[in-house]
């Protein structure tokens, strides 16, 4: 049995560098699939931008990549909290103390996201239920 999530696996180098098939950026460049995997990130493409990436941690995503872009540097320059980049050693040298403290702060971030999601759905479902409520105030229905 596999102890780890999918979302954990990406913690592992080899397994972010796994999703940049058909990355655009390969030789002769600085954002090739090696540095951003080094960097966190994972590659999230869309049709309409095959150059997504997100941080498989803070969950920032970065678009319009170019050849010369430093991964690393444009992973600290736009989430300059993140803590996966801020590591000072290799995610398989942390102790286990280490490893969860890191854990626990990727915890936060996605508790943060889906409540933040939760809360536009809410929102959105919000506004569409006073809508019909003032047209049918309003004898429009």
């Amino acid at each position: 049995m596999d102890p780890f999530n999918e979302e954990d696996k990406m913690y592992l180098f080899e397994n972010r560098l796994k999703t940049f098939e058909n990355w655009p950026f390969d030789k002769d460049c600085t954002c090739t699939p090696e540095n951003m995997a080094r960097a966190g990130f994972v590659h999230t493409p869309s049709d309409n931008s095959p150059d997504i990436a997100m941080c498989f941690f803070c969950l920032k995503e970065l678009e319009g990549w170019e050849p010369d872009d430093d991964p690393q540097k444009e992973h600290k320059s736009h989430a300059p909290s993140c803590s996966f980049i801020s590591l000072t050693k290799n995610v398989e040298d942390l102790t286990m103390e280490e490893f969860f403290k890191l854990q626990k702060e990727k915890d936060k971030i996605i508790t943060k996201k889906r409540c933040i999601e939760a809360i536009t759905k809410f929102e959105e479902a919000a506004k569409v239920r006073r809508e019909k409520i003032i047209k049918t105030a309003r004898g429009e229905e």
